[in-house]
């Protein structure tokens, strides 16, 4: 280079280090300075005017590359998170946090859309301070994003506050100002071809400045880059959410139908276990043993009465007839097993015919599987209690028979009458009481079907005789009385009438079976007399005329001393004396109510009790004498015989 070019290259050296430095365009122009105060010729300070813009240039354009080498970075970088997806929320707050840092902006956020509320809300912010604006939620149309999201196209302002492009908000508005906000830029997150014309837009990336700013082209064109990777982003999120909800339910079928599929092999299993038992002649207590064990959990078998048969595995306790019933009834109404108190229970069911109920106990949380395996259980306790019912009947004719036999001819054939009994697994010759049951003509045959089920499973035999129902049951050692009482109330919940029964007994043998048998008739009959209709009791419940009903008691001598005058009387003249006074004494002596009893004048009843009094003497009406024809009236309507009943009534 010449001489005179030799003052000017000091200044250009610095330039250079300038450059190297990236220093401020003052520092280049103060060189410029510099040189004019440093006695330069016009020539050299023109030629050092052009190597300093050159230098700006050249400077301006080393940034832009260095920019564009930070935006490409943070592209790619932003690229990776994607490529690594695994947390939604950590790609999206780097793409605003780096849409903060490229821009330069004081704040950026991203909003979506929520569908369910119908407006937007914020996803993601950086560098916000007001809690006011990070709640901030933007119905549609409303505000910048609101342009934004309609059009699906960048929009800026550099004032916010006074821009009237969109519609302003108080909500909005105050967010904005107590953020501080002043400069906005926001660009769609666009979905399909990436315009605006035929893209989906899912939200809105926002940079924004807390002062006066203008938004150069190339900024947009960043935050749209940007904006683009996080349509991605969410689009890729949603994808694999649905994928993962996809498999999930894929996940959540297949194990069903395994389970499924392994009930139904249970079910099949159970099936054949339960068939096979039947097949093979098992009893009511191994087909609940096998389902016990099926199940895992302790089976009760009651009868219909809800008195336990069969207890597997567990030792009942007391039970509430009336709860037990209730859900028996419930689950004969639904055809299902039902819970109650922790515990399933099944009505056994031929058809409409109850025949027990079998309760699982332990095992509230039974599926649908074990369920319907306690239901088929008891379906196959149905059958077998069905098809021992059948045997039952059968052999309880044949045993019906050998007890007409006994009570009708009981001295024939006295051991031929124990052996036909042993045959039949009854001992004659062991205490046996005897009990006969009414429950009036209509209901008969429901209280021979209903005494049948009572005892079925006891070794005990009953059979219809002389108009009543006849039970031969062996001797446990309870009085007569209390197994009466027992018998009626249950007969009577059987078939729904009242039932009147009475007891004998305990008595051994044909001659003595039989005897007993005519004592229970007796008190059977006084029962009704006595207006104790579906009562039970034995003689001894009756007091004084219990032991006259009782074996060994002439009461027809006891009726005909008593009575006997005033019987002949009516027999031979055909009057009614024994009526009238059984009327008198009815009606505590009262003339009045007697004489309307009998449908007769007042005088004639005085008349008539004159003819009593002549007949068996003055002392008739005393307390003792009274007692005793009061006492033998009532053995004559038992008895059922006399001049009475001969008699014409009114």
């Amino acid at each position: 280079m010449p001489d005179e070019t030799e003052p000017v290259a000091p200044y250009l050296h610095r330039l250079l280090n300038l450059l190297a430095q990236d220093a401020s365009a003052d520092a280049f122009k103060a060189v410029a300075d510099e040189a004019r105060g440093g006695g330069l010729r016009p020539r050299e300070l023109a030629e050092l005017d052009e190597a300093t813009t050159t230098a700006l240039r050249v400077r301006t354009v080393l940034r832009q590359h260095r920019r564009r080498e930070m935006e490409l970075t943070a592209l790619f970088e932003t690229a990776g998170d994607l490529a690594a997806l695994r947390d939604l929320d950590a790609v999206l707050h780097s793409i605003v946090r780096r849409a903060r840092l490229l821009l330069g902006t004081d704040t950026a956020y991203l909003t979506l859309p929520d569908e369910d509320a119908g407006d937007t809300y914020m996803r993601v912010t950086d560098g916000s301070v007001s809690p006011l604006f990070q709640q901030l939620r933007l119905s549609f149309g409303d505000g910048l994003g609101g342009l934004v999201a309609q059009t699906g196209r960048p929009y800026a302002t550099s004032d916010y506050r006074s821009d009237q492009r969109f519609h302003h908000t108080t909500g909005i508005d105050n967010g904005v100002l107590d953020e501080g906000l002043t400069a906005i830029l926001g660009v769609p997150l666009l979905l399909g071809s990436g315009t605006g014309e035929h893209g989906k837009v899912i939200g809105v990336l926002f940079a924004a400045d807390r002062g006066t700013r203008t938004f150069a082209p190339d900024a947009v064109a960043l935050l749209c880059s940007l904006a683009a990777h996080a349509a991605i982003a969410i689009d890729t999120a949603r994808a694999l959410s649905d994928t993962r909800a996809a498999l999930d339910e894929l996940a959540r079928a297949n194990t069903l139908i395994q389970e499924h599929s392994a009930a139904i092999q249970r079910a099949e299993q159970a099936h054949d276990r339960l068939t096979d038992l039947v097949l093979l002649g098992a009893d009511v207590p191994q087909v609940a043993a096998a389902a016990a064990e099926l199940l895992h959990a302790p089976i009760t078998l009651n009868d219909p009465l809800g008195r336990p048969l069969t207890a597997v595995h567990h030792r009942p306790g007391p039970v509430d007839p009336a709860t037990l019933a209730r859900a028996v009834e419930d689950s004969r109404a639904r055809g299902r097993a039902v819970l109650r108190d922790g515990s399933w229970i099944c009505a056994v069911l031929a058809g409409q015919e109850l025949l027990g109920s079998l309760v699982l106990h332990g095992r509230p949380g039974l599926d649908d599987a074990d369920r319907r395996l306690f239901e088929r259980a008891a379906v196959v306790t149905a059958l077998l209690l069905l098809l021992r019912h059948s045997v039952a009947e059968t052999e309880n004719r044949i045993r019906g028979e050998l007890l007409t036999d006994l009570l009708t001819e009981p001295g024939r054939d006295p051991s031929g009458l124990n052996e036909r009994g042993r045959r039949l697994g009854i001992a004659l010759d062991r205490p046996q009481l005897v009990l006969a049951a009414d429950a009036g003509p209509a209901a008969r045959e429901a209280l021979t079907r209903a005494c049948t089920q009572y005892l079925f499973g006891t070794g005990s035999i009953s059979a219809e005789h002389a108009g009543t129902v006849v039970l031969l049951q062996p001797d446990d050692g309870s009085a007569p009385g209390m197994t009466a009482r027992q018998a009626a109330d249950q007969l009577s919940q059987l078939i729904g009438v009242p039932v009147t029964v009475a007891a004998a007994g305990p008595a051994a043998g044909p001659a003595a079976l039989a005897r007993a048998h005519a004592e229970a008739a007796r008190c059977l009959r006084a029962l009704h007399i006595l207006g104790r209709t579906g009562d039970g009791a034995g003689a001894h419940d009756l007091g004084f005329l219990g032991v006259l009903l009782g074996e060994g008691h002439d009461v027809d001598a006891f009726v005909d001393s008593t009575l006997g005058p005033l019987l002949e009387y009516d027999a031979r003249r055909g009057t009614m004396l024994v009526r009238t006074l059984r009327a008198y004494f009815d009606r505590a002596g009262s003339l009045t109510q007697a004489k309307e009893e009998l449908h007769v004048h007042v005088n004639t009843v005085v008349q008539r009790l004159d003819r009593i009094q002549t007949l068996l003497g003055p002392d008739w009406n005393h307390p003792q004498r009274a007692l005793e024809l009061q006492l033998a009236l009532r053995l004559l309507l038992i008895r059922g015989t006399g001049a009475e009943q001969r008699s014409p009534e009114p």
